[in-house]
């Protein structure tokens, strides 16, 4: 055998034992997209499916959603927005809410860019300053999430492609009249009156469709969440429910508060459930086991909307509810006939739930009860940058 030919055998030997070292790697491991896709979402489609989470730190739909609690003293330090780290910068999965944020609606004067440019900065730190949040409390164990759970409370308008999460007492009655609005049910906000709002199925829920229908929305559709300061939703909730005639709240919920919370009740008021005071309400929320349903109305919106597992492309806030809801409104394009109702239509005479009103509530009581407060709402402090007041 010449030289050559010993040369070109051993050459050919040498790639054939690479290629097969190669497909024995590959039939062990799978193929690169193979390898890559096991640190994303997995899913089984059946009818009642379960996700897997595994960590995955740069995708924000993938982090854990049992986040270990935070110390009080870590939501007093959110005051600014913190440095955003490599790890936490902006992922591919994002390019959707990036694209939404160039978009500028025609005819814009000097004055109106300028507006534009705030909310779209706006945005940008809400948004990085939740995953950042998500981040850092996000633990490395692999958690069980029931994918009906986590969209159950988001409903779907189609026509304009928006998948809304409904937070109770952050003007989700308004958000869900301008759905209507938008799928043809009504021609103006103004018309719809609230049992028709809550109570008349104008409206899908994303749960509704089948695991293909819900993925696909969830990947393309505008996602919005709007959010609001803990302890006044929570003191707003309190005034709706229990401060004013309620024929389901009051035999629902204060009877059993009443019977638990109250020394020396009346027989009146054990059979009636009225009168529940704020502490009562409070010790009633701090006395729920784990595993206890929580009403949506003072459930945390960690546990309404899963901010850390979907991407919400805009959040919103009660503070600047209208400027943001109108502002969301002509970046998906909405009929520029349609703003965000100013309107109240739920006790219509009381005084807004404002942050004097929360510190007569909060000084009923003890630092112990509020401290406990605090540390049950603290995911939502701390995702959505909110300070923690010392009533």
């Amino acid at each position: 055998m010449s030289l050559k030919h010993f040369f070109l055998s051993t050459l050919t030997l040498g790639v054939v034992s690479l290629l097969c070292c190669i497909y024995i790697q590959f039939k062990h491991n799978g193929t690169p997209n193979d390898i890559l896709n096991r640190w994303k979402l997995h899913s089984s489609f059946q009818a009642e499916t379960t996700f897997w989470f595994n960590k995955d730190l740069h995708s924000l739909i993938s982090t854990s959603h049992h986040i270990p609690s935070p110390k009080i003293s870590d939501i007093s330090q959110n005051a600014s927005l913190p440095e955003i780290s490599e790890k936490t910068k902006q992922p591919a999965e994002q390019q959707h809410f990036t694209t939404m944020l160039t978009y500028k609606p025609p005819n814009t004067t000097y004055s109106s860019e300028l507006k534009w440019k705030e909310f779209k900065e706006r945005q940008q730190k809400r948004k990085s300053f939740l995953l950042n949040t998500c981040t850092l409390y996000n633990n490395s164990k692999t958690q069980r999430i029931s994918l009906s759970q986590m969209v159950s409370r988001i409903y779907v308008e189609d026509k304009y492609k928006i998948l809304y999460c409904e937070v109770p007492k952050v003007g989700c009655s308004n958000w869900k009249r301008i759905l209507m609005v938008l799928n043809g049910k009504a021609q103006s906000a103004t018309q719809i009156v609230h049992k028709d709002v809550h109570y008349g199925k104008h409206l899908q829920r994303l749960s509704s469709f089948n695991i293909s229908g819900i993925q696909q929305r969830l990947n393309s559709f505008t996602k919005i969440i709007v959010v609001r300061d803990p302890m006044e939703r929570l003191v707003s909730a309190f005034r709706d429910k229990f401060e004013h005639p309620n024929s389901y709240y009051h035999p629902q919920y204060g009877k059993i508060i009443i019977k638990k919370y109250r020394k020396n009740a009346t027989q009146e008021a054990l059979n009636s459930g009225s009168g529940v005071t704020f502490k009562e309400f409070v010790q009633y929320i701090l006395g729920l086991s784990p595993a206890a349903i929580i009403d949506t109305h003072w459930n945390t919106i960690n546990k309404l909307c899963f901010p850390c597992f979907i991407n919400y492309d805009f959040i919103g806030k009660f503070e600047t509810l209208e400027d943001d809801a109108n502002y969301i409104l002509r970046s998906i394009g909405a009929p520029t006939f349609l703003k965000f109702p100013s309107f109240k239509d739920r006790h219509p005479t009381d005084e807004k739930t404002s942050f004097s009103i929360v510190k007569e509530y909060m000084l009923q009581l003890s630092e112990k009860e509020k401290n406990l407060l605090f540390s049950f709402y603290s995911m939502d402090y701390l995702m959505f940058n909110y300070t923690l007041h010392n009533f």
